[in-house]
């Protein structure tokens, strides 16, 4: 069997789940997907799915289809009094005021999408500016990539000196192994001591069903690289842009075979992120 034994969480952050706002804010024209309904999750239902599983926080990503409009995320991260925070998207002119309104209201990096948009972001003229503008303002660059994007990018992102933070845990080719170009920058960028993981995402990545036993070494070589100090975890709630059914709680529970040891989760679900993120406890 294939089973997984849920685990006892007290206190926890979820640290990659977006949220919609059904007709109160309204798509871009041109977006990359649109969510079925079933997976357009509000913040309030993901607050139940949280309580339902002991997490108290959550990193929520801006979703796709509101572009670089970040409304709906605000209004999630005000209404929460404290449980959210949040990674924004922004355009290349994004300016250092608009980046300084977005921290008041919580939002602690922006989301650079290679897996959807190439290599363009980082390639564009205007990265160099936008990189040091995020840099100067301490947030993370949270990078959604795939196989050897990341280990194209390094120079750019190493050059530009800033904190970044990888989707996913990079969403390796799983044929390949934990050898392959970009697996092998990631690890590099963990060793570094200046980057973060999300132990996210799994079966995005695998080619096996739950409990996606494939993705094990790839998981075991990120945490000895980022150590538990840089490693945090997350859902991808709600789930989007997946053509089968998807539970919270089999998301959740693959954590317990990777960190056995329930001090070691408590730092990963909790200490970390509220030493990274600004959470608090009260």
């Amino acid at each position: 069997m294939n089973a997984q034994k849920p685990i006892s969480v007290e206190r926890g952050a979820d640290c990659h789940a977006h949220v919609f706002c059904g007709d109160r804010f309204p798509f871009a024209e041109k977006t990359v997907y649109r969510p079925h309904p079933s997976q357009a999750g509000t913040a309030d239902e993901l607050m139940s799915v949280l309580d339902a599983h002991g997490l108290t926080h959550g990193l929520l990503v801006g979703a796709n289809p509101y572009g670089l409009d970040n409304s709906c995320m605000l209004d999630a991260i005000a209404a929460s009094k404290g449980r959210f925070k949040g990674i924004a998207l922004v355009g290349h002119d994004v300016t250092e005021k608009e980046i300084a309104d977005l921290s008041s209201r919580g939002v602690v990096g922006c989301r650079i999408n290679l897996f959807n948009q190439g290599l363009a972001p980082l390639t564009d003229t205007r990265a160099p500016a936008l990189l040091e503008r995020l840099r100067e303002a301490g947030w993370y660059v949270q990078i959604q990539c795939e196989k050897d994007q990341l280990a194209e990018v390094a120079p750019i992102l190493k050059k530009a000196r800033v904190k970044i933070m990888v989707d996913h845990f990079g969403r390796p080719d799983i044929t390949r192994g934990v050898r392959q170009p970009g697996y092998q920058a990631l690890l590099e960028f963990g060793r570094s001591g200046n980057a973060v993981v999300k132990l996210s995402g799994a079966f995005r990545s695998s080619l096996e069903p739950y409990p996606h036993h494939d993705t094990d070494p790839f998981i075991e070589a990120a945490i000895e690289a980022f150590t538990l100090e840089n490693c945090v975890w997350g859902s991808d709630w709600p789930f989007v842009r997946i053509d089968a059914r998807m539970d919270y709680g089999p998301a959740l529970s693959v954590l317990g075979r990777w960190l056995p040891d329930a001090a070691d989760r408590n730092k990963v679900l909790w200490e970390t992120p509220a030493r990274l993120f600004g959470f608090s406890s009260r």
